[in-house]
């Protein structure tokens, strides 16, 4: 495949996903923040990870965890100052690491300067900022909205919380006279405004963004086609302006999304990927019952790999803080298989904190911040035995969420020194692969079976690999020829151009 322009860091980039509030406390608050990610760099760098998304970190009144932004240009202050987060990127930058912020493009808070501006009769410069219809008896078509709570006459259309009024970036298709072209002033000048504070964060030092509900910003949108478009714009801005800044799109349909100029595009736990199907559904993949089935996956990243055509990275997390926990579905005994999976695929990998150490989805604990049941998977992160799990020095009932209160829960400090543990095995993988550039996120692959086990093979100009793994507890047999390189799980044993691998295992062959 041709590939286009990647920034070079991303060919080897594997990362670590940070939720702020819930990752260290340094100042007995019970909320986490930048201080304590910085003192956790080291423990992330040791691990193998070597960039970093975390997710928002702007002011906000944090009715949905800080996906409603009151102000771009200025860190919370519960987890810090600008000069904080700025001091966060040169100290990452020391570790020869990267890191990527949660940027929300397509929406604000109500609490946002530019909603308040646009909610007066008189017109000014952000009239126009937000999808606004000419009735306040009238909503905007497919939209939630907001209705008698302006001076204006209108409604305002909503992206996903009530309390989120959607930017305006124009609509693909106009019908009413409201609807604004993406041509027109007021989207041109949302756009604008996005980019200009996409500039100022990349300025002050951070390597890129991930975009929240990327595939929202235009309306009444054909196939994406302008919101393709306006991506497409700010690619180039980052392009001329900031060459080895990096771009990951919330979206989940790679063809659209690398098209408009992404770099990376997940496969999600929402849309068409059939991700769900190797870790989170009643039978997955990633089970020793042998009763799932990986078949659609592979049909799908198949078809999605040659629709990109090289175009960027399809990347697959092991969750993030809108799914539930790695280890919900999978046993502890089945979590080192589905990261040789994760980490041994096209794309860069992405691990969410705490998987590496199997911490548990906390099912049905209160709602915070408008996390409802994602709040399970937002527990802070399980550092070692001591109170708080080692998060925080604050009282328990002052903690951002509750920590798992297993007695048994699992904590980094123990696995660190278990050569047996989850955690030992991740770095391990982690390690394996940054040693063979087969296994590296541009390489190719090439599906060999879909079934148990699941067979591909991992090539480029240096070397080829063929990656068996087999979550099934029955043993199975394949014919390969080489050199067996690494092993999860009971392994497997290759002569006379057989390979004869036990049930719940992994095997890494290097190809002659």
């Amino acid at each position: 495949m041709k590939k286009t322009r990647q920034p070079k860091w991303l060919e080897t980039a594997v990362f670590y996903e940070i939720y702020p509030q819930s990752f260290y406390d340094s100042n007995a608050d019970g909320i986490g923040d930048i201080e304590g990610i910085i003192e956790k760099l080291d423990y992330i760098k040791t691990l193998g990870c070597n960039a970093i998304w975390m997710n928002p970190c702007f002011a906000s009144p944090f009715l949905d965890a800080g996906y409603d932004i009151s102000d771009y240009y200025t860190v919370a202050p519960r987890y810090g100052t600008n000069a904080d987060i700025k001091r966060l990127f040169e100290e990452v930058h020391k570790r020869d690491m990267h890191i990527l912020l949660d940027l929300v493009p397509g929406h604000t808070s109500w609490d946002h300067p530019w909603f308040k501006e646009s909610c007066k009769a008189t017109k000014n410069e952000f009239t126009d900022r937000y999808i606004w219809t000419d009735s306040v008896w009238e909503g905007p078509e497919n939209m939630g909205s907001l209705h008698g709570i302006s001076e204006r006459c209108g409604s305002v259309g909503v992206n996903f919380f009530s309390h989120q009024p959607a930017l305006n970036y124009g609509y693909y298709k106009t019908k009413k006279p409201w609807e604004q072209k993406m041509t027109d002033e007021g989207p041109q000048k949302t756009l604008e405004a996005m980019i200009d504070v996409m500039r100022f964060w990349l300025k002050m030092g951070c390597d890129g963004f991930r975009c929240d509900m990327a595939h929202s910003l235009v309306k009444r949108d054909e196939n994406s086609k302008g919101t393709i478009s306006t991506w497409n714009k700010i690619r180039k801005f980052m392009d001329a302006e900031f060459p080895n800044a990096a771009i990951l799109s919330e979206w989940g349909e790679p063809d659209k999304s690398l098209a408009g100029g992404f770099h990376m595009d997940f496969l999600l736990h929402f849309g068409p990927s059939h991700y769900n199907d190797l870790f989170r559904c009643e039978k997955p993949y990633f089970s020793p019952e042998g009763a799932g089935s990986a078949k659609q996956f592979v049909k799908t990243y198949k078809a999605n790999y040659e629709k990109t055509d090289g175009k960027g990275l399809m990347c697959i997390p092991s969750g993030n803080h809108d799914m539930s926990r790695l280890s919900y579905q999978l046993k502890e005994s089945e979590l080192p298989l589905a990261f040789a999976f994760i980490l041994s695929m096209p794309g860069a990998p992405f691990i969410y904190y705490g998987d590496e150490i199997g911490m548990r989805y906390l099912a049905g604990i209160p709602s915070v911040e408008g996390g409802y049941e994602r709040t399970g998977s937002r527990s802070p992160m399980q550092w070692d035995k001591s109170v708080n799990a080692g998060f925080s020095a604050a009282p328990a009932d002052k903690l951002y969420i509750m920590t798992d209160p297993d007695e048994n829960r699992p904590d980094a400090a123990t696995q660190i020194n278990d050569p047996s543990s989850l955690y030992s095995c991740v770095k391990k993988l982690i390690a394996f692969r940054q040693a063979h550039s087969a296994l590296g996120s541009t390489a190719e692959i090439e599906f060999v079976s879909d079934g148990y086990p699941l067979v591909y093979r991992r090539k480029d100009k240096n070397e080829s690999i063929l990656v068996v793994i087999q979550p099934s507890a029955k043993p199975a047999e394949i014919k390969a020829a080489g050199e067996v390189i690494c092993s999860i799980g009971k392994g497997g044993s290759l002569s006379d151009g057989t390979l004869n691998l036990s049930g719940e295992s992994a095997v890494f062959v290097l190809e002659k």
